[in-house]
């Protein structure tokens, strides 16, 4: 890759995150900000649009025309690349051909999937060549999975200096969240749903903890929130967290490739906290039975269709501008070592999480693997953001995305 043109290209510059990416990294980097940058997309009107939005100096930015689906295309514009940040969803649909063209020309990808079932796809199609070829793969580099792997990452580095051991449970809870609904996100829930229905054995894939893992072997059975629970040690109701079914398997592959770092016991568990006392019981069982609720719905083909029609927001669809910039979240990790160490660390972010924060996030991301991340450090492979991008991006993200990580207690 060391002809490349460009250092990153945006492929699915038209899309919603798309535009909120190539804006961010606009005024991040503008045109000869030490990044390289280049747009692309199908549609040639579409991505002249999209830069011209970006306002005035953003002529020079290149673009590309490339269908998902056009594979000559798609090795075309990552010959001519570092990196390739993929907005193009559901991956399931539509981001396989480009997976397979960086694994063929050797070229580094991030994206922002949050779809376990298509990981895992990937990985067992295309692990062994990349690692021949060199192409380094990093899914979900955004709300899903950043915040959780990171912030798994930095409380075990931080527990390490403090007590010279790892935590061998986590357990974290999302205390806040604010942030518009994801029309993609949506997306890609019901196209899990009509997989499954087509086909079931991606059932166990999907229950399985550890589905990410290399051998994908149960080591020990896993915490998992499904129904109202109340946490003994800070007296809060829980609920289920939509996002937990792919963070906590990248967390798990997380520890997997760095060989089991954190013991091949190592206990993690994400959930919404709902508040205390009558109010958060009933909060958390509401919470539970809605999410029963969609996943039945999005089983059922008639319903799907009419969720997917009239009631969910769809693809390219999303929060303003001023609510992106109003979102937030706040998740707090709770560590135990094995020793009985105690640590509580915090990762919180500026923006709305599915859009705002995410554009941002995967911006750092894509920046990161093309200039800090040196090929003797990272080979060739499918990898987590923590395994992958780790301290650098850790520290991107605080510097430039609106990240915090910090210990509380």
């Amino acid at each position: 890759m060391s002809q490349a043109r460009f250092d990153v290209i945006v492929f699915g510059a038209t899309s919603f995150v798309g535009q909120i990416l190539c804006d961010y990294l606009f005024r991040r980097h503008g045109l000869d900000g030490g990044v390289k940058w280049a747009m692309a997309g199908r549609s040639p009107s579409k991505l002249e649009s999209v830069r011209a939005a970006l306002g005035e100096g953003a002529a020079g930015i290149e673009l590309m025309v490339a269908d998902a689906a056009d594979e000559e295309a798609l090795r075309d514009m990552c010959a001519q690349t570092g990196v390739v940040i993929s907005t193009v969803g559901p991956y399931a649909l539509y981001g396989s051909p480009l997976v397979k063209a960086c694994v063929e020309t050797g070229t580094d990808y991030v994206d922002l999937t949050g779809e376990a079932q298509w990981i895992h796809r990937m990985i067992e199609e295309h692990e062994s060549r990349a690692r021949k070829s060199g192409a380094r793969l990093v899914h979900c580099c955004g709300f899903d999975s950043i915040p959780s792997d990171l912030g798994v990452h930095f409380h075990q580095k931080t527990a390490m200096e403090k007590f010279g051991e790892p935590a061998t449970r986590i357990r974290m809870q999302v205390a806040r969240i604010k942030g518009g609904a994801s029309g993609g996100t949506v997306a890609s829930i019901l196209n899990i749903a009509r997989e499954m229905a087509s086909n079931p054995s991606l059932r166990k894939i999907l229950a399985n903890p550890y589905s990410l893992v290399p051998g994908g072997q149960a080591r020990v059975r896993q915490p998992n929130v499904k129904t109202p629970q109340r946490d003994a040690e800070t007296g809060a109701w829980l609920g289920p967290f939509v996002m937990a079914a792919v963070n906590t398997r990248i967390v798990h592959r997380s520890n997997a490739l760095q060989d089991y770092a954190w013991g091949v016991d190592f206990l993690y568990d994400e959930s919404m906290r709902m508040g205390r006392g009558l109010k958060g019981g009933l909060s958390a069982t509401a919470l539970t039975g809605g999410l029963a609720a969609f996943m039945v719905g999005a089983a059922l083909p008639p319903s799907r269709w009419l969720m997917e029609n009239y009631m969910l927001p769809k693809p390219g669809e999303g929060p303003s501008p001023e609510q992106q910039k109003n979102g937030m979240y706040d998740l707090r990790f709770y560590g135990t070592t094995a020793s009985g160490n105690k640590l509580i660390t915090k990762v919180t972010g500026d923006r709305d999480p599915g859009y705002g924060s995410t554009a941002r996030m995967l911006g750092e991301a894509g920046v990161c693997l093309a200039h800090d991340i040196a090929r003797t450090d990272v080979g060739g492979g499918f990898w987590t953001p923590a395994t992958a991008l780790g301290d650098a991006l850790l520290a991107r993200l605080q510097q430039h995305a609106g990240l915090t990580f910090e210990v509380i207690g």
